[in-house]
């Protein structure tokens, strides 16, 4: 055995897609297989039931292009080929953002809403002052000119 123990790879299985369309999953863990055998030079090659259902989760037609796996070399002789997962960079990333965002929100949205009440209610007070004239205006003009129209049509 070699000195590694445990290695990660991206297969390839585009030329799966060149066989028929009802062998292309089986021919994927053949591949893989193959694969596992040339690299680790090992002839016992044992597939985890989690790689196997991710090849075949979109049926026996539509295997994946590519797949990450980690292989490793057991003490029985054989390899084991199981997906890869990477659990570092899944841990680290969530525990930055959550203390990132809250800090950002909070800290403008107290500033911003000081600030627009008090322009809020100054442009308030003109703008209700011109609104109320210009309709009083505008319906006093419509009445009468309703009013002569319909005498001149009697």
């Amino acid at each position: 055995m070699s000195q590694e123990l445990e290695r990660v790879y991206t297969i390839n299985l585009g030329k799966a897609l060149l066989s028929q369309s009802q062998h292309r999953a089986v021919r994927a863990i053949n591949m893989i297989k193959e694969f596992a055998r040339h690299h680790m030079k090992v002839e016992q090659i044992k597939i985890e039931e989690e790689l196997a259902h991710q090849i075949w989760a979109k049926g026996v037609r539509s295997p994946p292009r590519k797949i990450r796996v980690r292989m490793s070399k057991t003490d029985e002789g054989y390899v084991l080929v199981s997906p890869y997962t990477d659990e570092v960079e899944s841990k680290v990333t969530p525990e930055k953002e959550t203390k990132k965002v809250p800090d950002k929100v909070e800290e403008p949205a107290k500033e911003v809403k000081k600030e627009e009440p008090a322009k809020e209610v100054k442009k308030e007070e003109p703008a209700k002052e011109v609104k109320k004239e210009e309709p009083a205006k505008e319906v006093k003009k419509e009445e009468p000119a309703k009013e002569v129209k319909k005498e001149s049509k009697e």
